[in-house]
């Protein structure tokens, strides 16, 4: 018999229809529950949905809950999957409701809840930074008299960097508690600043059993790369994973999996390295944004999506990474906030790399600018591979030194 896997919101953002492909691909049918009216989704993605179920909020559990036993009273559920941070939580206590196997709401809490999270893991050994989550100003001025300064603020449930901030001293950190409301009802994650490279390290994973591992790096750190106009960041995955020094990286990531008891899921898994040794930073119970399983498909000659919808349906993988290719995102930013105008130098990265580059996106003129925090892919970005690690980080560079998003 097919499983029968429900699937939510399968429409939005764009790379959510891929997971949908992946699942009616090994054999899944799939039922989408989602926002938007059935109507609406295109006829490739409606062919690939066996049912589609609407509701007005795919994060209200009890909406949620009503179409997933709607669809129990006509199939057997097998599993209910979700790829997008901020739906998560949802999921899994319906599922817990539901009695649909997948990640608990332990697991989830735990990898939503910064503070919560590093306690759990120092407890068993995992090197964190010093972190507390609360919604007093006095402890959290406790805290900061303690650590020291700098230190980052977040929300507790925050996805990677966003509404994150650094903070160099105690007016800067008394602006921050004020932005985030502490003290007036919300509660925030603070940390010490570790010093350092950073990067994440990202799985697919069976029954607590890694089957699939990736490792990233970012240049620069994120929060500056989201700080800083005229940098272009990048981060670029490696093809070198059996190199020594990533042994001790792969071990804390199965142990952290282990910890939060993360069992057939993708996580997505950011570090730091630096002065103070190997530090974890955080982990996501769900693939990275940013379109990075695109740059792993690309860099390793198949198909993730459609290795994670083996991991959820049949319980084993059925392809191993090429590791032929290191590759890499670069973003370029528009000089200033506006409307694009136009573009220099792009022509001189293709003539030099044609070969390499997997794909661009290059706004047309008239198009208007996104801020610098929105991200890696808010305006203009090329991605490219080469066999060559390092030959790559050189090439990226170039493409940064050389092309030009003018705005007015």
């Amino acid at each position: 018999m097919p499983a029968d896997v429900i699937f939510l919101e399968p429409s939005f953002p764009r790379n959510q229809r891929e997971f949908v492909r992946a699942l009616h691909a090994v054999g899944a049918r799939v039922t989408g529950i989602g926002e938007r009216p059935k109507e609406w989704l295109d006829p490739e993605l409606r062919h690939w949905l066996t049912h589609y179920e609407q509701v007005g909020n795919v994060t209200d559990e009890a909406q949620v809950e009503r179409a997933v036993r709607f669809v129990q009273s006509k199939v057997r559920v097998d599993r209910l999957e979700v790829v997008v941070e901020a739906h998560v939580m949802c999921a899994a206590r319906v599922r817990e409701m539901c009695g649909i196997p997948g990640t608990s709401v332990r697991t989830t809490f735990l990898c939503r809840d910064k503070p919560a999270m590093k306690e759990a893991l120092r407890q068993a050994g995992i090197p964190c930074a010093q972190s507390i989550g609360s919604g007093s100003p006095d402890e959290i001025r406790g805290f900061a008299a303690r650590v020291g300064f700098p230190l980052v603020i977040k929300p507790r449930d925050a996805a990677g960097a966003s509404g994150t901030a650094r903070v160099d001293n105690p007016p800067e950190l008394e602006q921050a508690m004020a932005s985030f409301g502490v003290g007036r009802g919300r509660s925030a994650a603070v940390e010490e600043f570790i010093e350092g490279h950073e990067g994440f390290y990202d799985t697919v994973a069976i029954g607590g059993r890694v089957v699939h591992e990736f490792i990233t790096h970012y240049y620069p750190t994120v929060l500056e790369a989201m700080r800083t106009r005229w940098i272009s960041p990048q981060f670029v995955t490696t093809n070198r994973l059996g190199a020594e020094g990533y042994t001790e990286l792969k071990q804390m990531g199965r142990k952290v999996l282990a910890v939060l008891g993360i069992e057939t899921s993708a996580t997505h898994m950011e570090w730091f390295a630096g002065p103070k040794g190997l530090k974890f930073s955080e982990i996501g119970c769900r693939p990275p944004g940013v379109g990075t399983w695109d740059l792993y498909c690309a860099a390793n000659e198949f198909d993730l999506y459609r290795e994670w919808a083996m991991a959820v349906v049949h319980g084993k993988p059925s392809q191993p990474p090429s590791r032929r290719f290191a590759a890499g995102l670069i973003a370029l930013r528009p000089d200033r906030d506006g409307a694009i105008a136009g573009y220099e130098g792009v022509d001189e990265v293709h003539r030099r790399f044609g070969d390499f580059i997997i794909d661009q996106h290059l706004p047309p003129p008239g198009t208007p600018t996104q801020p610098v925090e929105a991200g890696y892919m808010a305006n203009a970005w090329m991605r490219l591979r080469h066999p060559d690690y390092d030959e790559l980080r050189g090439m990226l560079d170039f493409v940064g030194r050389t092309a030009k998003v003018r705005a007015r």
